[in-house]
């Protein structure tokens, strides 16, 4: 399908194991603030395999040997408030010189459309990457309105991150920024009525804050 043409669900054992106990009712907030984090971290491997690399010679404790390093990525994470804040500590236990931003987006009551309410990002051109984080990618609208605001200030690379996605969120992304590829750990069947992810885990910001 040409909407899911720039979704990479990453498809890992560990990962798989992880969403399913995530997406248990009967996990605790503690845990699932554990599982959130560790999937992060994990993701973060496949979202940064294009990183640049060159080579960079190293002493061993034996003889001196050519490695790799990465080349010159500044990196910002953009959580979008407030379930975003939840993937960011795994992330930048991989990449801890990464900086953060923070994107904060409500709903107009009337239109239903994303209203921006809080934009905090270090300079665009300063910055080779921007990864945009959200536990879930549901109509897509946070997500969508949040890489149009970055790309308004001047971002030219940008990657968007979840947990679990739908095709309806994907498409979203795909039909507003298909130069945007999205990474997820499932993609779902689909929204209910009530605008939920379904099969899904219920509400990631009420999950990992332990409000209802």
């Amino acid at each position: 399908m040409a909407d899911l043409a720039n979704l990479t669900v990453i498809d890992h054992p560990l990962i798989r194991h992880k969403v399913r106990l995530l997406r248990a009712k009967t996990t605790e907030k503690k845990l699932f603030c554990e599982l959130v984090d560790e999937i992060a971290m994990l993701m973060a491997y496949e979202v940064t395999r294009d990183l640049e690399e060159e080579p960079a010679v190293v002493e061993t404790p034996l003889e001196r040997t050519t490695g790799h390093r990465v080349v010159g990525e500044r990196i910002v994470l953009v959580p979008i408030l407030r379930a975003g804040l939840g993937l960011v500590e795994g992330v930048l236990r991989l990449i801890p010189t990464a900086r953060v931003g923070h994107v904060g987006m409500s709903r107009d009551e009337e239109s239903l459309e994303p209203i921006e309410y809080y934009f905090k990002v270090p300079d665009a051109p300063d910055v080779r990457r921007f990864i945009v984080l959200d536990p879930m990618l549901a109509t897509g609208g946070s997500a969508v309105a949040s890489i149009a605001g970055l790309k308004r200030r001047g971002a030219k690379s940008i990657s968007f991150m979840c947990l679990v996605a739908t095709p309806q969120g994907v498409g979203a992304i795909a039909r507003e920024h298909p130069d945007v590829p999205i990474f997820a750990a499932a993609l779902d069947r689909e929204l209910n009525a009530d605008g939920y992810i379904v099969p899904g885990l219920g509400d990631a910001g009420d999950r990992l804050f332990g409000t209802t």
